[in-house]
Formats: C-alpha cells, structure tokens, sequence
C-alpha cells in the first residue's frame, strides 16, 4: 500500500472530481498550514516521527504556519510545550482562535463572560468592572463547563438590552478531540445548547470560518499554493478547500477510518496514516516543482 491512505477520486460526483483534480495539480506548495492537536501532538506526545518531517518540511523550503482551535491553554504556554516535546518553531508561527477571539472581542468593544480556562484567558482583553456583561465566550475549559457557570452564561444571554443584543461568541465549535485516554467532548455541544436556551446564534471565529483561514495566510501567498494539514475533516481539510487550499486528512487524531465505508469517506484532497506521510507526498511535489 502506498504512504497515504486514500485519494477520492472514483467516489465524489463529477463536480466534487473538478475541484479535487483542479487541488491537487501540480505546482510547488509555498505553505502548509499546520494543525496542532492529532496533528503533530496528542497531549503531550509528538505523533510518529513529526517532530522530523517539519524539519524536512522546513528543508526543502515550505514555508509553515501552525493554525490551532485550541482554547485550553494561551499561546505562550502552548508555544512552551511544543518546544519541550522536541518541535522546533517560533511562537509568532503559532496562529489560533484565542488570537483570533481576542481581536473580535476588541473591535466590539465586548465585555464578556469568559468560559475558559484561566491559562487562555491570559491571551484575552481583561473585563471592564465599571460595565455590565454583555456577552459570552466560550473555550474548550472542561472545569469550567458545570450547570453555576453554564447557567451564568444562560442569564448573560438571556437579557434583554436597549442597545444591542448579547453576543454568544464560540471560539471554535468542535464535536470532540483526541486525548491520550481515548476522545473527549469538545465545546462544541455546551455552545449549542446556550444557543438552544437562549434563542442566541454564536459567532464563529475560529476553523472552519473563511476569515480565520484567510488571516492565517502571508499576503505573497496565494491560496493555491497552500495546503492544509489537519485531523478533523471539517474544520480543517473542508473549511481551507472552501476557498481554494488543497486539505491533506491524518488519522493520527480525531478522525477514525473505521466509521466509514468507501461511500462516504471525506472528499478531502487526500487521506494520510501520519504528519509524516502527508510531508513525503508535499516534498515530491516541491521537488517535482
């Protein structure tokens, strides 16, 4: 069997064969955008030889940036981490939601109620005790998803006000993730039911929003020369080919090969057993190239 697992071409319809072949024509890739978690880690465990293919990547010339929904830890304690477990990179190459929130969260001038760890909160503007809640943030932060909190939440969005409505801001909406000891609820399912009882609809910010991927990207960088690598295919691979990347799945997260049949595989650009592998595929591109 060759490196990557799956390429589905012969399954998709003819317009979803279009824009696969029209992805994956050759060209040289410029960037890869990276996903962190079931990525290249499972907590804090480098997945099967990463740590050694983003050297490689890095060697033949791809440039990278790593674009993460993750929400349980700020960007320097994230930054700290990855170094310890041996990946070498530089905490401006770090892109995520948190990042992302923040910057929503300060061009409206919102006053939020913070679902979120107290690590991640840290990458957030603080509260302004002179002016009422008036909206709410949610993270992956498991300690703090108990009925007092979520019901605070509720009450913040359940006000009524004069001059503008409550926001409902969901850093990411993920289903679920992997963790060393097996999958784990993301936020995902507590950001739908405060949208069930309070009747508000959450903002995105972070994957699969168009916005987040496009501000992932150096402005010389077009999106035909990226590639998106990821575990979810959703969030990731689909999201970045919305508009125009090619999105490279791995199995090494939270997606798991065994749920589906050769009918309804993700028609993603491609499916790949590791990081690794997808870097072997992206560098015989380049030196194709």
């Amino acid at each position: 069997m060759s490196f990557h697992r799956w390429i589905g071409i012969g399954l998709l319809s003819s317009a979803s064969l279009s824009r696969i072949y029209s992805t994956m024509a050759s060209g040289k890739v410029k960037l890869a955008l990276i996903d962190l978690s079931g990525t290249l880690h499972v907590d804090d465990q480098p997945t099967e030889g990463a740590v050694d293919a983003l050297k490689r990547l890095r060697q033949h010339g791809v440039r990278v940036r790593f674009v993460t929904n993750t929400t349980k830890e700020s960007v320097h304690s994230l930054h700290t981490r990855l170094r310890k477990i041996g990946f070498e990179l530089e905490r401006e190459e770090i892109y995520g939601s948190l990042a992302a929130a923040a910057e929503y969260i300060r061009k409206n001038a919102l006053n939020p109620y913070y679902l979120l760890t107290d690590d991640a909160r840290t990458d957030m503007p603080p509260n302004d005790p002179d002016r009422p809640i008036d909206s709410v943030v949610v993270g992956l932060a498991p300690e703090r998803f108990c009925y007092e909190n979520l019901n605070e939440a509720f009450r913040v969005l359940h006000q009524k006000r004069t001059d503008s409505p409550p926001k409902l801001v969901a850093i990411h909406e993920g289903r679920y993730y992997k963790a060393k000891d097996g999958i784990a609820l993301g936020p995902g399912c507590f950001v739908k039911g405060l949208e069930y009882s309070s009747g508000v609809a959450p903002v995105c910010i972070g994957k699969p929003n168009e916005y987040f991927f496009r501000s992932a990207l150096p402005e010389d960088v077009a999106v035909e020369e990226c590639v998106m690598i990821g575990d979810d295919p959703n969030d990731d691979c689909l999201g970045a080919m919305r508009i125009g990347m090619k999105g490279y799945l791995v199995e090494t997260g939270k997606y798991q090969p065994e749920l589906y049949s050769e009918e309804n595989r993700p028609a993603v650009s491609g499916i790949f057993a590791t990081f690794s592998d997808v870097v072997q595929h992206i560098v015989g591109k380049v030196q194709k190239g």
